[in-house]
């Protein structure tokens, strides 16, 4: 009866889900036309506005570090005697778990070894190095800027300015429509939701992959969908306990878990060509990151490679941007814009490029041991565990993997299922727990009737579908950025 009375009284809640809903409906009953409208409209999206995702990449990032080392980057966000509200090493565990955790795993090996296998140009580099460097590049500082820039403008808004925890209170003092920061709100939590619907269809495939692997069995639908359940109920029993109870926990778990695994392959392999290999290609892509940025000359590998590779992943970071950044702002209380800004752009990209310069490096010098190579990284369900058959222990090593692919991937939707209830709770800090109970149901549900949609229809591919999805609602949030970056710069020069 509570969940009744709340989608009554709670337009922004009601709204949400109605729509949700609707385009369930639609996608159910027409799903091969829906499917062929999201591939037309994701292509167009990625053909007409990749270069000005690039463009929008680049300024994100020299916008965050000009603000950190200006006088602006002094401010609190929060009291002047206020202390960080979470230790540095909670903090980087909870935006790193919330921002990127599973991903790190689902492309450990296999995309380095793309790089190295489809160099993305010509380069007097050595192959490995550039392989090394445009992994850093996809992975770096650009997808950290995304988030630290709605990390930044919400933090401003929420604690120097004390407004909601709402995408549209960052703009509502000049931008007074009702209807149109309604209609930024319900956009964010669309976006949101089939973020965590894509993550949580991708990380039960590789789990799955993982357990075939282990087992040489083929385990099918009904592990995918109890894993989905697992993940969901561990997840809502998180959000549940809330921030410190719950999300800190899980992500202080999956950290020391992640620094175990990594550690391993590291002191395992040969870790004089890996340091090696991480000192030059991180050298390199400071060196190369504008015109990398900028697709500029001979660092533009082509507008199919930009289309296949970096405009999905921009436009992917950006989908992300809302739900992440608006988690970090919540759990950086007490900080500066400065220590923000910075631990946020260097903090989680130093560890990126020091677990691809392992896993990448390591695997380089497998394939070279093996002396020829018949695509055994190629699958990027199974990737990681083909690799990790070569090493010590690989069963305990695998079983590993699938726990913190498990681990991580309930960090990225408690914390998600956390935001949407701030949304839908009008705003709160600290969202009521019935609010965390709608979310977790309907994410779960919504879960279910996709895998179960993709069963149904072997011939499409659900979950590219949603992922392609997340691209074209990426654009409208890239160009509102501009527009509430616009904004946050006049309000913080004024005051």
């Amino acid at each position: 009866m509570e969940l009744l009375e709340l989608l009554k009284k709670n337009s922004l809640l009601s709204v949400s889900l109605g729509v949700l809903f609707l385009f369930s409906i639609i996608v159910f009953f027409a799903t091969d036309a829906s499917y062929d409208a999201i591939e037309s409209a994701s292509i167009w999206v990625r053909n007409y506005f990749g270069y000005f995702y690039l463009y929008l990449g680049l300024g994100c990032v020299l916008l965050l570090v000009i603000v950190a080392i200006s006088p602006l980057g002094r401010i609190k966000l929060g009291k002047e005697n206020q202390k960080p509200e979470h230790s540095l090493w909670a903090w980087t565990a909870m935006l790193y778990s919330a921002g990127m955790g599973a991903g790190i795993l689902l492309r450990a090996v296999q995309e380095p070894v793309f790089m190295f296998q489809n160099p993305p140009y010509p380069s007097e580099l050595q192959p490995e190095i550039l392989a090394l460097e445009f992994t850093f590049y996809q992975w770096g500082f650009t997808a950290w800027a995304f988030y630290g820039l709605f990390a930044m403008v919400v933090g401003y808004a929420l604690f120097v300015r004390k407004k909601k925890v709402l995408v549209s209170s960052t703009i509502e003092d000049t931008i007074r429509n009702t209807v149109a920061r309604k209609g930024i709100d319900v956009m964010t939590i669309l976006t949101t939701v089939f973020g965590l619907i894509a993550a949580i269809g991708l990380g039960t495939a590789q789990i799955n992959g993982g357990l075939n692997h282990l087992f040489t069995y083929s385990f099918g639908l009904g592990t995918t969908l109890l894993l989905a359940v697992l993940i969901s109920m561990i997840a809502f029993y998180s959000a549940w306990q809330g921030v410190d109870r719950g999300i800190k926990v899980i992500s202080k778990f999956n950290i020391i878990i992640t620094l175990m695994l990594l550690f391993f392959v590291f002191l395992t392999s040969n870790v004089g060509d890996i340091l090696s290999s991480l000192g030059k290609a991180s050298l390199q892509y400071i060196l190369d990151f504008i015109p990398m940025s900028l697709a500029w000359g001979k660092y533009n590998p082509g507008i199919t490679f930009l289309t296949d590779w970096t405009f999905y992943y921009w436009a992917f970071w950006l989908a992300w941007a809302p739900f992440t950044g608006i988690f970090i702002a919540r759990i950086s209380k007490g900080r500066t814009l400065r220590q923000l800004l910075l631990g946020v752009l260097i903090i989680p990209s130093l560890g990126t490029f020091f677990w691809f310069s392992v896993f990448g490096t390591s695997a380089f010098q497998l394939i070279e041991s093996w002396g020829t190579y018949s695509n055994e990284f190629d699958n990027v369900f199974s990737s990681i565990f083909v690799f990790l058959e070569n090493y010590p222990m690989a069963g305990l090593l695998n079983l590993t993997t699938v726990l913190l692919l498990i681990s991580f991937l309930v960090t990225s939707v408690d914390s998600a299922v956390f935001v949407l209830s701030m949304f839908t709770d009008r705003g709160k800090k600290t969202p009521r727990k019935s609010h965390r109970l709608l979310w977790s149901i309907f994410i779960l549900l919504a879960t279910l009737a996709l895998i179960l949609l993709g069963s149904a229809k072997p011939e499409i591919d659900v979950l590219v579908a949603v992922q392609k999805l997340l691209i074209i609602t990426s654009l409208p949030f890239a160009l509102f950025m501009v527009v509430m970056t616009s904004i946050f710069l006049k309000e913080i020069w004024k005051g």
